[in-house]
């Protein structure tokens, strides 16, 4: 008798007709929410429309979720906390369910300075992800990039995703557009901001064999890159190592590199950063060499990506409103982060605030004019460049993605998100309390 390996039939097939962009999809889902990136805020979205009883898909053009909280190695949580000397927590939702599963395990870490920030451990995280995905029963499109968007009227319809199985079809009541690049909306042909200089991202990576016992002060490891930056050939001219306790492990954020729009030069970029990376490395072990001497890289980054090409909304936040603590009557998220605007190539604006300041997002920065059912969220919202250093960061943009569903659950299937935070605000403000008010 044959063995069933030798007995498996395999068939022959072509595809009926030549393919064209204007061809119907060959995959099709239906959803009351469509969210696009399965970063923090889009993962915030996706799980708390979830909890609200809706359907949802969540797409993202990467093979794995987790966008880059997981896949640019990012290492801590930023903006959750405000400043010293209280230190009050500003942001729950998703990011309390992280902290408690990743706290119980041993996978994450407490950093407290001028702020509170939350070191983690980003393969843990990263099935921690999935795991809550499945958990909540969200359909998941990965490997998915964003080819159209139908519009009818002031609503969004559906989007069109080209995969390697085939071109799929995604229709939804509602959409969140999470992307951090804005890349539904720009599809959508919604305006959108570009800034006129570069503002840079990062090559993360973790490097790993570690002597931890006595880490270089941050103070001290900055003056030595500033002095010796072109020595070693590094572009940036200042640096953070986030060692993860106990683990001869750290994250280095030590690099600059380009995040363009344009496919060519976006991937001459990544090349660009991992060998920035490479000497960041080889500078550690010359001049540091009791802690990195035997430094190896276990692991690099996707691109970090922090400013791109972002919405224009119905309100654009400003560096005056985030200095002044403005806090808005559709006011969805807070946070003590620093102005932090990495528009040089060697180095960034640090402008730090005091113990009792917040400053906020509005909804109107998340809601395009003239979409009713379409909200961004994270670091595509709306801000002049320097509002928007300053918001998006870990911590406001997992609070943006929850009151995005909240809005969008409010707004229903045919109603509008301008209402919410034009005539609503105050409800929207009840159900997100507690990642608005001690």
């Amino acid at each position: 008798m044959p063995h069933p390996l030798t007995d498996l039939p395999v068939r022959t097939v072509v595809r009926e007709g030549p393919a064209h962009p204007a061809d119907p999809a060959d995959h099709r889902v239906r959803a009351d929410v469509c969210v696009v990136g399965a970063g923090i805020a889009g993962l915030s979205a996706a799980v708390e429309s979830a909890k609200l009883g809706r359907e949802v898909v969540l797409v993202d053009s990467l093979p794995v979720l987790g966008g880059q909280m997981v896949n640019s190695l990012i290492g801590l949580f930023c903006g959750v906390f405000g400043n010293a000397p209280q230190h009050r927590r500003l942001t729950y939702g998703l990011l309390e369910d992280i902290f408690a599963d990743l706290g119980a395990s041993g996978d994450l870490f407490y950093r407290v300075g001028h702020t509170t920030t939350v070191g983690y451990d980003e393969v843990r995280l990263g099935r921690w992800v999935e795991d809550t995905v499945r958990a909540h029963g969200i359909k998941v499109l990965t490997g998915a990039s964003l080819a159209g968007v139908d519009r009818e009227g002031d609503r969004v319809v559906g989007a069109r995703f080209a995969t390697r199985y085939g071109p799929v079809d995604v229709r939804a009541h509602g959409f969140v557009d999470a992307s951090g690049d804005a890349a539904l909306c720009w599809a959508a042909g919604l305006p959108c901001r570009l800034p006129d200089r570069e503002i840079y991202g990062s090559q993360q990576l973790v490097v790993e064999h570690l002597d931890e016992s006595e880490p270089p002060d941050p103070a001290d490891l900055s003056a030595r890159v500033g002095a010796k930056a072109a020595e070693y050939g590094l572009r940036r001219h200042d640096g953070l190592a986030f060692f993860f306790p106990g683990r001869g492990t750290a994250v280095l954020n030590m690099t600059h590199i380009e995040a363009p729009l344009d496919p060519i030069a976006a991937s001459e970029a990544q090349l660009e950063g991992k060998a920035q990376a490479d000497r960041v490395v080889e500078f550690l072990r010359a001049e540091f060499p009791e802690v990195f001497g035997k430094a190896v890289v276990r692991s690099y980054g996707l691109p970090g990506r922090r400013q791109t090409r972002w919405v224009q909304a119905v309100h654009q936040l400003t560096v005056d409103e985030v200095r002044a603590g403005t806090r808005f009557p559709d006011a969805v998220a807070r946070t003590a982060w620093p102005i932090e605007l990495h528009d040089t190539p060697d180095g960034y604006v640090w402008e730090t605030f005091g113990g009792d300041h917040l400053h906020y997002v509005p909804l109107r920065s998340m809601a395009p004019p003239g979409v009713a059912n379409l909200l961004v969220a994270g670091r595509c919202v709306d801000g002049d460049a320097a509002a928007l250093s300053s918001v998006r960061v870990m911590g406001p943009c997992a609070a943006m993605g929850h009151a995005a569903a909240h809005a969008l659950d409010m707004a229903g299937s045919d109603g509008s998100v301008h209402a919410v935070h034009a005539g609503r605000a105050a409800e929207l403000g009840d159900r997100i309390r507690e990642n608005l008010d001690d």
